[in-house]
């Protein structure tokens, strides 16, 4: 008994141990962000002689972060509610309906998972760019959903794979057909696996820079991370107001992250089973 009390003693030591290096950066990044502007070169390392949070204000207004932060929502958002949508949907089909032709669709999603989206980047953008989705959060939603399509529907299958039948049965006993099966008792049941799906692309979309420079350049619907690169100049940075824009934009996801952490276990522990 006392092994064992000590062993639990030392993995959350451990566990202690790995949050506090996991946090310096983090910490580091707060620091900088308000520290006057004379300290920011002469002693980065220190703590600041004084709070200054007035690189936050003027990140915020010479930034324009209150439009970046309504498209990062809106772009998030979007995608994550398109994603799950579409890909709870196609993994109820190939869980449920089982023969060669899903067989050959989860390797098509299979393929999607490994293949990287910047292979074809070059033909989408020319693509989108004919069908005037260039610059508009339209064509950016239906990228993201593009892109995270494969993994959702590989987690949602496997989920599915788990789940009993019964459940399915009962609600056709009682007239149900399969839209109303599906969503008034099939998707309550994906929660766990939902909320994986949610947190995973939503914290990836919300943090995502290429895509956006790529296919928003220009269009004033610039997200979060964009508008951070913003503040690099070729000649002169303004530092502490690049920290305090990476700030702003990590605290909704971190607050997101926090709250959302226990789905996003449950959906990679199991599913439910009969």
């Amino acid at each position: 008994m006392k092994g064992r009390r000590n062993v639990l003693l030392a993995r959350e030591i451990g566990l202690w141990a790995l949050a506090l290096v996991w946090s310096i950066p983090f910490l580091f990044l707060i620091v900088i962000s308000v520290k006057p502007s004379a300290e920011l070169f002469t002693s980065a390392l220190k703590l600041p002689s004084r709070v200054d949070f007035s690189a936050y204000a003027g990140a915020w207004h010479s930034g324009h972060l209150g439009q970046s932060l309504l498209s990062s929502v809106i772009i998030t958002g979007g995608s994550v509610l398109g994603t799950v949508a579409l890909s709870s949907v196609a993994a109820y089909t190939l869980a449920r309906r089982v023969g060669r032709l899903s067989v050959v669709l989860s390797l098509l999603f299979l393929i999607g998972i490994a293949l990287p989206s910047q292979l074809g980047l070059i033909p989408i953008y020319s693509l989108f760019k004919s069908l005037h989705l260039t610059g508009t959060y339209t064509g950016l939603i239906l990228l993201n959903i593009a892109t995270w399509l494969p993994l959702a529907v590989f987690l949602y299958t496997g989920f599915l794979r788990q789940l009993s039948h019964e459940y399915e049965e009962a609600a056709q006993i009682d007239g149900a057909g399969p839209y109303a099966t599906f969503t008034r008792v099939v998707f309550p049941l994906l929660r766990p696996v939902t909320g994986t799906v949610a947190i995973l692309s939503g914290l990836l979309i919300w943090n995502d820079f290429f895509n956006p420079l790529i296919f928003l350049s220009g269009s004033g619907h610039t997200p979060l991370p964009v508008a951070v690169y913003s503040f690099v100049g070729n000649f002169a940075t303004r530092w502490n107001y690049v920290f305090a824009a990476v700030a702003i934009a990590l605290l909704p996801a971190l607050l997101f992250f926090a709250f959302a952490q226990k789905q996003l276990i449950q959906g990679f522990s199991g599913g439910v089973k009969g």
